[in-house]
């Protein structure tokens, strides 16, 4: 029979999935963006981009399969989560503009 641990459980677990799919997006974003990107905008480098949402990666794949000591709501997942947020919401906007350009007029590309 479904308990209510059992429920909650299945919910944890599609946050997981969902930390799993948001640190991925942001880890393959990151490492197809140049380098020069990064340095133009002022934030971190790509190196220590590609690290931190790699561990970010790491840690959410970990709790989607539900290793010892790192469930769905452990510390781990929740920095996760916070740090392929704040590139996904400060540092990708700001890299995406790299790059663009060119034969720009004033009601836009001609």
């Amino acid at each position: 029979m479904f308990g209510i641990y059992s429920i909650l459980d299945l919910i944890f677990w599609l946050l997981a999935v969902g930390a799993l799919g948001m640190s991925g997006f942001s880890l393959v974003h990151a490492l197809r963006t140049p380098a020069r990107a990064f340095a133009v905008t002022g934030k971190q480098t790509k190196r220590l981009w590609s690290i931190i949402l790699g561990f970010a990666t790491l840690f959410t794949f970990a709790a989607v399969l539900g290793y010892v000591y790192v469930q769905p709501l452990s510390i781990f997942t929740i920095a996760s989560v916070i740090a392929s947020g704040v590139y996904l919401a400060d540092v990708r906007p700001a890299v995406k503009e790299i790059g663009k350009g060119g034969n720009s007029g004033p009601y836009g590309p001609w």
